[in-house]
C-alpha cells in the first residue's frame, strides 16, 4: 500500500476554506486517500487562531499529527514561534522517513516550504516522490526546491472535498491504483457510484420545509394590525422557494457541498417562473451535471479552483438555462394541474373530499406514501396561497388526532409508562406540530384504538370539508389557526373537536380492558 505524508498550515484563504477545522479537513483526506488504497501515514499540520496573512510569532497555534494508532490529535495550544520550533523537529523526522523510503507521496495545504516544512521537501526533491497540493505561494516555492509536482492549484475556491479528491486523483493516476471519489457521505461509496440513486423528492422537500413555513409565517403576521407591510415579504418568499429547493437538490444530489449549493442557487434563480416543480427539476439537472463535470475534471488533473469554478458555475448555468426555456414551462403547468385538480375536487364536493382526505391519511402516512405524494402537493398549495386544504387535513387529522390520544392515555394509562410517554407526545404534538408517529404504539396494540382513531380523523376531515378549513402543518398547533385562510374561529372548532373525538373514541375503546402493570 501506497503511503503519503500530509503537511501544511491553516494559511491565509485556506483558513476561511476549511483550514480552520483540521479534524474536518483531514477526515475527506482519510476516506478519499481510503478509497484509493493509499495510507496516510504522517500528518504535520500547523493551526493558528487568524490567518496567516498578518502573521505575528505571538499568535496562538496547535500542532496537529497523527498518534500511534493513527488517529489525528493535537498538540498543546502555544505561541507560533515556539510551535514552529516543534514542528521543525516533527520536519525532520519527516525528511528522514522520506530518505529511507517510507513515504510514497506528499500532499500540501498552505505549507512553508522555507521554514517549517523545508527538510521534508528537499527529502523529497532528492527521492523524486511525488507532490500534489493547493497555496499558490507556497506551491510557487516548492518548486523552485525540485519538488516533483504533479497537481498543484491555488486555494482560492476550493473546498476540503475537491483539494482531497485533486490530490487524491493524481496519486491514484501516478501509482495506476483504482480510485473512485468518495462524494456524500465519507466512506459511503454506494451512493456515489451512481448519482441517480441520490434523487429523493422526499428529501429534498423535507430540507425545503422551513422555507415554506417561514413564508407562511410572514403571510400570518401580515394580517396582524400594523403588519401589512410584510405581504410584500410574503410576495418576495414566493418568488424564492424554487431557488431554496433547487439548491437543496443540487447539494444533495452532486454531494459537493458549497460547490452544489452555487450549482443550485444559478439554476434556481433562472428557473423561477416553473414553481416549485421547476426549482426541483433544475436542481436535480445541476447536482447530476456538478457530479459529472466535477469527475472528469479530477480524472483529467485541473486545479482544484478551476474544478469548482467548472463545476458550480458551469453546472448552475446550463441547468438553469434549459429550465428557463424547456423545463419550466412544462413544470408551471403540471403545477397549475395539479392544484386545479384539487380545486376542482373541493369545489365539487368539499364534505366528501374532506371525509375522504380524513379517513386515508393516517394510512398514507403508515404505508410511507405521505411523505413522498402528498407532502409535494400540500407544498404546491403553499406555494401558490400560504396555506393548504390537505395542510390542514396534516394539522387536524394526524397531528391534533394524535395529541387527543395522547391526552386520553394521560387521563387513563393502560400501564405504568403510559401516562409519562404520552407527556411527552403531546407536548411535542401541539408545541412543535410533528411527531404522529407517537400514536403507532396504541393504535398497533389495540384494534379498536386504531379504529377510533381512523373515526376520529374520519370525522375531523369532514369538518375541514364543511367549514371551508385551510391552513399548514409543522407548525405549533396554537399558530395553525393563525396561518389558516381567514378562517381563524372555524380552524378553532374543528382542531378542538378533533382532539376532543380523538380522547373520548380512544377512552372507550379501552373500556373494558386489562390494565397492566
Amino acid at each position: 500500500m501506497k503511503k503519503i505524508a500530509v503537511i501544511g498550515s491553516s494559511g491565509g484563504n485556506l483558513r476561511s476554506q476549511g483550514g480552520a477545522d483540521p479534524q474536518k479537513m483531514m477526515a475527506e483526506i482519510f476516506a478519499q486517500a481510503k478509497a484509493a488504497g493509499i495510507e496516510v501515514s504522517a500528518i504535520q499540520f500547523i493551526l493558528t487562531e487568524g490567518s496567516m496573512d498578518k502573521i505575528s510569532m505571538d499568535m496562538a497555534a496547535a500542532l496537529f499529527s497523527l498518534d500511534e494508532v493513527g488517529q489525528l490529535i493535537s498538540g498543546k495550544q502555544q505561541k507560533l514561534s515556539e510551535i514552529n520550533e516543534q514542528a521543525k523537529m516533527t520536519d525532520q523526522q519527516l525528511a528522514q522517513r522520506i530518505l529511507n523510503g517510507e513515504i510514497d507521496g506528499l500532499m500540501l495545504l498552505s505549507c512553508d516550504p522555507k521554514g517549517v516544512n523545508n527538510q521534508a521537501l528537499s527529502a523529497a526533491a532528492t527521492m523524486k516522490i511525488p507532490v500534489a497540493g493547493t497555496g499558490g505561494t507556497s506551491m510557487a516555492e516548492t518548486a523552485s526546491l525540485g519538488v516533483r509536482i504533479i497537481a498543484q492549484s491555488g486555494t482560492t475556491g476550493t473546498t476540503n472535498r475537491t483539494r482531497a479528491i485533486s490530490a487524491i486523483s493524481a496519486f491514484a493516476k501516478e501509482w495506476q491504483l483504482k480510485y473512485t471519489p468518495v462524494i456524500g457521505s465519507a466512506g459511503n461509496q454506494q451512493l456515489e457510484t451512481n448519482v441517480f440513486k441520490r434523487i429523493s423528492l422526499r428529501g429534498i422537500m423535507m430540507a425545503a420545509m422551513p422555507g415554506f413555513i417561514g413564508m407562511a409565517l410572514s403571510l400570518a403576521l401580515s394580517k396582524l394590525p400594523g403588519l401589512s407591510g410584510l405581504e410584500d415579504i410574503f410576495t418576495t418568499l414566493v418568488g424564492f422557494l424554487p431557488v431554496i429547493v433547487a439548491t437543496i437538490a443540487a447539494k444533495q444530489i452532486s454531494g459537493m457541498d458549497e460547490v452544489g449549493i452555487v450549482a443550485g442557487v444559478l439554476a434556481g434563480a433562472l428557473a423561477v417562473d416553473g414553481g416549485i416543480i421547476g426549482g426541483m427539476a433544475v436542481g436535480i439537472l445541476a447536482g447530476i451535471l456538478v457530479y459529472y463535470i466535477s469527475n472528469f475534471c479530477f480524472k483529467h488533473g485541473v486545479p482544484g479552483t478551476t474544478i469548482n469554478i467548472a463545476a458550480g458555475g458551469l453546472a448552475g448555468l446550463l441547468a438553469g438555462l434549459v429550465g428557463k426555456y424547456l423545463l419550466s414551462p412544462i413544470a408551471l403547468t403540471l403545477g397549475n394541474g395539479i392544484k386545479q385538480a384539487i380545486d376542482a375536487v373541493l369545489a365539487f364536493n368539499p364534505i366528501l373530499a374532506g371525509t375522504v382526505a380524513g379517513a386515508l391519511i393516517w394510512f398514507a402516512i403508515i404505508g410511507g406514501v405521505y411523505h413522498a405524494a402528498i407532502l409535494p402537493i400540500v407544498l404546491l398549495e403553499m406555494e401558490a396561497t400560504g396555506f393548504s386544504f390537505l395542510g390542514a387535513i396534516d394539522m387536524v387529522c394526524l397531528v391534533i388526532v394524535c395529541a387527543g390520544i395522547q391526552l386520553a392515555y394521560i387521563i387513563k394509562p393502560r400501564n405504568a409508562g403510559d401516562r409519562p410517554t404520552a407527556i411527552a407526545n403531546i407536548f411535542i404534538n401541539l408545541l412543535f406540530g410533528t411527531f404522529v408517529e407517537a400514536a403507532y404504539p396504541f393504535m398497533f396494540s389495540n384494534k379498536k384504538v386504531f379504529g377510533g382513531t381512523i373515526l376520529a380523523a374520519t370525522l375531523a376531515g369532514t369538518l375541514v370539508g364543511l367549514l371551508n378549513v385551510r391552513t399548514t402543518a409543522y407548525v405549533p398547533a396554537f399558530m395553525a389557526p393563525l396561518m389558516s385562510n381567514d378562517n381563524l374561529v372555524a380552524t378553532v372548532i374543528v382542531m378542538v373537536c378533533a382532539f376532543l373525538m380523538a380522547c373520548v373514541f380512544t377512552l372507550l375503546a379501552n373500556v373494558g380492558g386489562k390494565k397492566s402493570r
